[in-house]
């Protein structure tokens, strides 16, 4: 156990640890912090990497098992209506347990924290079931892609304009630690039952479908609240005095967020033992470790949202601001860069994808080329999100095109790399985004005058968008490759790889999703063996 906790401290830290020290060497030279906001950062975060670590070690130990074994009973279910009913009230239920919504809903001014995350959850939920319904019947990926995200922008140029990078920003952060096991258990499992040569291929797409859904419900909610309401879900001091005013500031914040975590963990935790009382009957000491697993999600959930709002965001906020308000603020372009670059080489999740595709490709697209494609596509992304901050154009200027982009390039790349990209958009837009980046965006577009909810917002929106582009244009890349060995003098290669890597891609991109590349690779090996 302490090993395994040893191994999430590690991840954690270095996650974080690159922020922290961009942080720190603007601390050192242009943005020098008060002691009293040095500090929250400091204590900050100390409890985010200390509550994510024991967070995704209880992850491990219990939401993903329960996730899986949910999964693996709606599934078993012939009727239709009972997989359909199962499904969205998994999809509602887990979401509102994701952590990084949770954060997300306390920066959002205009609209209670309650009602945003039922939205989102209700978004998640229908979209899910829908993702099942298209494994059934069969629908390709690619087409349900293009009408879902044309409906979209649909809605959104009749919906609220102000509720628009609220809305994107809320499907960038769904697919997190706790919905992504669940759902993938879910999707898996109905590939297994529904068979047929493309059982692998079917797992892709429920996390990019299920992200579609809640910019859709959260435009609707738009409708009935004022963008410019103040106020937001959890306010706390951007600085302390002492040590003693720092201890109560977080006795406090524990006192309010083990409530919330409780209530948001209640639901799942219920609808588990329903099911164990019924179905299941697991053996004590598998029940044990998932109770253990359940008490270390609730304690670092508790202490990850603890550290990220009352020490992280306010010094995302401060820095943000102190810059804007320098005669030479164009320095937030350059700093904006960095923070992108420096965020993707710091997210575990990137590396496992990065594996994956030099996996899946036998060397032709490289992790080194897959990283430049990535850090590159966030980086431009959040200079072109304080650009629009600073200049306050509208964020349809760089959506629309992106997207638009995104859904032409489907019709020509591969479409294990069209799968890949849609389901990784998350990844980039992991905790650091929802945590530091907007409330420096938010901190900036105050202190230039600009309107938090048009401008501020969108940054989460914007860097999940990139990774369905460059990572399309790397599989672009990758297919022009095999066509150039077709047309020169490698025809014998060429063959080797156009009949081997298809299998192999969905093979490996499939199980990698579900969190078994290790394993598959170890059996993939031992049939090779078998079949020599």
């Amino acid at each position: 156990m302490s090993r395994k906790l040893f191994e999430k401290l590690e991840e954690s830290l270095k996650s974080v640890l690159p922020i922290c020290l961009i942080v720190l060497a603007l601390h050192l030279t242009i943005a020098r912090m008060p002691l009293g906001t040095f500090a929250l950062f400091l204590s900050g975060t100390f409890f985010l990497v200390l509550g994510m670590s024991i967070f995704t070690l209880g992850a491990d130990m219990a939401t993903m098992p329960i996730g899986e074994l949910i999964g693996h009973e709606l599934t078993k279910s012939k009727k239709i209506w009972i997989l359909i009913l199962g499904c969205f009230i998994l999809g509602f239920t887990v979401t509102i347990a994701e952590p990084d919504l949770q954060v997300l809903t306390k920066q959002v001014p205009a609209i209670p924290d309650g009602a945003l995350v039922a939205a989102v959850a209700a978004g998640v939920g229908l979209f899910l079931v829908l993702a099942i319904l298209r494994i059934i019947f069969r629908v390709k990926l690619a087409y349900m892609f293009i009408v879902l995200y044309l409906t979209v922008f649909l809605v959104a140029a009749v919906a609220a304009p102000d509720f628009l990078a609220v809305a994107f920003d809320s499907g960038g952060v769904t697919t997190g630690p706790i919905t992504v096991p669940f759902i993938l258990a879910l999707g898996a499992g109905v590939s297994v039952l529904r068979g047929g040569k493309n059982e692998e291929e079917d797992c892709f797409g429920l996390c990019a479908l299920c992200s579609v859904g809640p910019i859709l419900t959260v435009l609707i909610l738009g409708i009935f609240f004022d963008s410019s309401a103040s106020g937001y879900a959890f306010e706390t001091a951007s600085s302390v005095d002492s040590f003693q005013e720092l201890v109560l500031l977080y006795a406090n914040g524990f006192r309010v967020f083990v409530k919330e975590v409780i209530m948001a963990l209640l639901p799942i935790v219920i609808i588990f033992l329903i099911l164990n009382a019924v179905r299941l009957k697991l053996p004590k000491n598998q029940m044990f470790k998932i109770i253990v697993g359940l008490v270390y999600t609730v304690a670092g959930l508790t202490v990850f949202l603890v550290g990220v709002n009352i020490g992280f965001m306010p010094v995302g906020t401060y820095l943000g601001s102190t810059l804007a308000s320098l005669p030479y603020n164009w320095i937030l372009i350059p700093i904006s860069l960095l923070f992108g670059l420096f965020i993707v080489m710091a997210e575990p999740a990137i590396y496992l994808l990065n594996r994956q595709v030099e996996e899946i490709t036998s060397g032709a697209i490289s992790k080194r080329m897959m990283m430049i494609g990535l850090s590159s596509g966030v980086g431009i992304a959040l200079v072109l999100s304080m650009i629009r901050i600073m200049k306050g154009f509208s964020i349809w200027f760089i959506l629309l095109p992106g997207y638009l982009i995104a859904l032409v390039l489907t019709a020509f790349v591969p479409e294990i790399f069209t799968a890949i990209a849609f389901d990784s958009g998350g990844v980039a837009a992991g905790t650091m985004a929802a945590a530091f980046l907007l409330p420096f965006a938010m901190g900036a577009c105050k202190a230039l005058g600009g309107n938090v909810m048009t401008d501020a917002f969108g940054i989460i929106a914007m860097v999940a968008m990139m990774p369905l582009v460059t990572l399309q244009i790397i599989g672009l890349s990758y297919k022009i490759k095999l066509k150039r060995m077709q047309e020169t003098a490698e025809p014998e290669i060429y063959a080797e790889i156009s009949q081997e890597i298809p299998t192999q891609a969905e093979s490996e991109a499939g199980n990698h999703m579900m969190g078994e590349s290790e394993d598959s690779r170890t059996s993939e090996e031992g049939d090779e063996n078998g079949e020599q």
